[in-house]
């Protein structure tokens, strides 16, 4: 398949370049899963004319081999200005910010069929984010709102498993339709290829790639698309604060030291850009033993709420380690949905309270 996919992108030229985009090197490792075809083309510096035709060109070979169902293709370049600008931000409207100096914030409601989007992020990875991530957005859910979820961690997309769906998205009239998982609308990369299959690409590439998982999708009448960020505070989790139009951010912590001295540089990343801390979330609050229901402190234990008061931040509240979370996650049936009248259902439910109260201060009773 590799080589009947190579064969037909042979034939993707455009003016200004000096051969076929296979001989000059321009095609990444393809990905094929399943009759989903994934790769990448990366335009070389020198390269001065229109870009988006490549990409439309190499998307309609490639879907008209036989045994292909669906064709990701992610457009990258070196400079500055060569995106596809289908992959752009829509029109900024925000004030620059002096921090980051010409990065505006693209307008709310962008999207299209997105209210708002939340971002669940964290310093860095372990600390339970996607785990929260699901159920903050299930416990959005539960208090009647439409919910969407987008995996934006391309390295390690957890959230099909965490969701106990291996359903792949449709792709109808060159955008693909998010999977339904209990009932939510979700979107990953996970869902594009083998669950054990490393995801070996360079930034730029995953940044274009997520855009496109953004803005191509049929996300449909959400009062809230839930957007599980990547660890960290790199070049992608920053392109992606400043060319998404979040409405809010929640950081994810563990209370010891270590965690919270990563999550300030989350909060901080976020605040350069302009995009609002709807508050913090201390994970692994404290561990409680399922055979006496003693708790003992881990990773210590109030951290993150001192940390929120230091930082002026909300403090939205804290999830202890226990055994029914881990237990419901491995098993695609998280806590929330597993256990809705619970401890812990009630913990997240409380928090999704808070945030919503800010996504929509109009709509929540205090």
């Amino acid at each position: 398949m590799k080589d009947q996919i190579l064969a037909a992108l042979r034939n993707v030229t455009a003016e200004g370049l000096a051969g076929d985009i296979v001989s000059l090197g321009m095609v990444s490792e393809i990905v094929v899963n399943d009759g989903k075809v994934i790769f990448s083309i990366t335009v070389p510096d020198s390269f001065e004319g229109d870009i988006a035709p490549i990409r439309t060109e190499a998307e309609r070979l490639v879907s008209a081999l036989d045994g292909v169902t669906s064709v990701l293709v992610a457009l990258t370049a070196d400079r500055a200005g060569q995106f596809d600008p289908t992959q752009q931000p829509p029109k900024l409207t925000r004030k620059k910010n002096r921090d980051v100096g010409s990065d505006n914030r693209p307008a709310p409601g962008s999207i299209p069929g997105v209210r708002t989007i939340l971002a669940v992020a964290s310093g860095k990875g372990g600390v339970g984010k996607s785990t929260s991530a699901v159920n903050i957005a299930l416990a959005l859910q539960s208090l009647g709102m439409s919910v969407g979820l987008l995996d934006a961690d391309v390295y390690g997309p957890s959230i099909p498993r965490l969701l106990g769906t291996s359903a792949r998205p449709e792709i109808v009239n060159d955008r693909m339709k998010p999977v339904a998982a209990h009932g939510m609308q979700v979107m990953s990369m996970g869902m594009l290829m083998d669950e054990e299959s490393p995801v070996i690409w360079r930034g730029p590439m995953v940044v274009s790639a997520l855009m496109q998982l953004v803005r191509e999708v049929d996300w449909a009448d959400l009062d809230v698309l839930v957007l599980d960020m990547p660890p960290g505070t790199g070049d992608t989790q920053l392109t992606m604060a400043q060319q998404v139009p979040l409405s809010g951010a929640v950081i994810i912590s563990t209370p010891q030291d270590l965690a919270l001295i990563d999550a300030r540089k989350g909060l901080k990343m976020f605040k350069n850009v302009d995009v609002p801390i709807f508050g913090i979330v201390e994970n692994m609050s404290t561990f409680i033993c399922p055979h006496c229901g003693k708790t003992s402190d881990i990773f210590g234990h109030g951290g993150a709420e001192e940390e929120s008061r230091r930082l002026g931040v909300p403090f939205l509240g804290a999830v202890p380690l226990h055994m029914d979370i881990r237990e419901t996650s491995d098993a695609g049936t998280p806590v929330v949905v597993a256990d809705p009248d619970g401890p812990h259902a009630a913990i997240y439910r409380a928090i999704a309270l808070k945030v919503a109260a800010q996504l929509f201060p109009a709509d929540v009773d205090d």
